[in-house]
């Protein structure tokens, strides 16, 4: 039996007000469900952040229930869990719970028990850190139920795990139960897989299944996992997604015309118009002439930033600057959705 883990959707998420950068969210999630489908899976896990911000727009819903119910027109049963972002600051029902009510997917992250298929199935919502603590009682109550199901048993979570990220740990491994054959994990960016001696499965980030405001420019790859258990112990599969590209590249102001040339012959490869962040070192004296040499990249990118950054600087903390064409889109596109910037603020607060 094989089933899909998908998590980090971030469905409806507007990058640079850009309408590419959201279809570009939907077409890596379509590209994930249709893959399921294609290689039969039986069953799908959605570990949280579902949506981008609790109030989705209405095209957002739309596209998670086209994609849910093509998964049941298959016989392809779903299953989900709520992130940070899925979750109102407000008390209000989660949007996600319509689809549960409505019989399109199924809501597990209560913590309450489901088997499927002879696979017992667990999950639990997204905790702040000042919430951490009731994880203890409920991880007992989970490891018992785990350690009496014969057969396969997964634990779904939206955390950050310490030894994975220091910076983003919410929970040790030592703190999950350890009975588990499979921990669907959500909540960290990056693609994780992890093999603990104290825990009875592999520990698995899918990662995101595009780049978020969360994340660097970086030339990094999405997908998600396709998990096989026909046999005592789990096998994972990474799905890479086909992703608009990304570029970050650090240029020295001295040879910035040359290298721009470099950098355009490597953009022409690309399948589709790419982000571009370009870092600038040494004594910018004159920043028309960088804008100049950074507008030959305009056409062929679909948003080109620079910033002048110190040569000790790895990450380079500058402010972005866009060519003249992209603010020019930025600014009328922001005239048209100003609601999205309200949405963007909202959710970055």
């Amino acid at each position: 039996m094989i089933f899909s883990h998908i998590s980090d959707t971030h469905l409806g998420f507007v990058q640079y007000h850009s309408e590419e950068r959201e279809e570009d969210i939907y077409s890596a999630f379509n590209q994930a469900i249709d893959t399921s489908i294609k290689d039969h899976v039986n069953f799908v896990i959605f570990a949280g952040d579902i949506f981008h911000v609790p109030n989705p727009s209405g095209k957002a819903i739309i596209v998670l229930a086209n994609a849910l119910k093509r998964l049941r027109q298959n016989s392809i049963e779903s299953f989900f869990i709520l992130g940070e972002h899925d979750i109102s600051r407000i008390r209000s029902t989660p949007v996600p719970f319509v689809y549960h009510n409505l019989e399109f997917s199924k809501y597990i992250g209560n913590g309450k028990p489901l088997v499927h298929k002879d696979i017992l199935i667990m999950g639990f919502d997204k905790r702040r850190k000042s919430e951490i603590h009731t994880f203890e009682n409920d991880f007992a109550t989970a490891d018992l139920a785990a350690k009496n199901h014969q057969g396969h048993k997964i634990l779904v979570l939206h955390q950050g795990i310490s030894e994975i990220n220091k910076f983003a740990g919410e929970l040790n491994s030592t703190d999950l139960p350890k009975n588990f054959t499979y921990y669907a994990m959500g909540h960290l960016h990056d693609q994780e897989l992890k093999r603990f001696s104290h825990l009875g499965g592999p520990l698995a980030y899918p990662g995101s299944i595009e780049m978020t405001s969360s994340e660097s420019i970086k030339d990094a790859q999405k997908g998600f996992y396709q998990v096989d258990t026909s046999g005592p112990e789990v096998t994972s599969n990474w799905i890479k997604l086909d992703t608009r590209p990304q570029m970050s590249s650090r240029i020295s102001i001295d040879n910035l015309s040359d290298e721009i040339g470099v950098l355009a012959e490597k953009i022409k490869s690309c399948s589709r118009k790419p982000v571009v962040e370009i870092r600038i070192t040494g004594d910018v004296t004159d920043s028309g002439f960088v804008q100049t040499q950074v507008s030959r990249l305009s056409e062929m990118t679909l948003r080109c930033f620079w910033k002048h950054v110190s040569s000790e600087q790895k990450d380079g903390v500058g402010v972005h600057r866009k060519t003249n064409k992209n603010r020019r889109r930025d600014a009328q596109y922001s005239k048209r959705h100003s609601w999205l910037h309200r949405a963007c603020k909202f959710c970055h607060r």
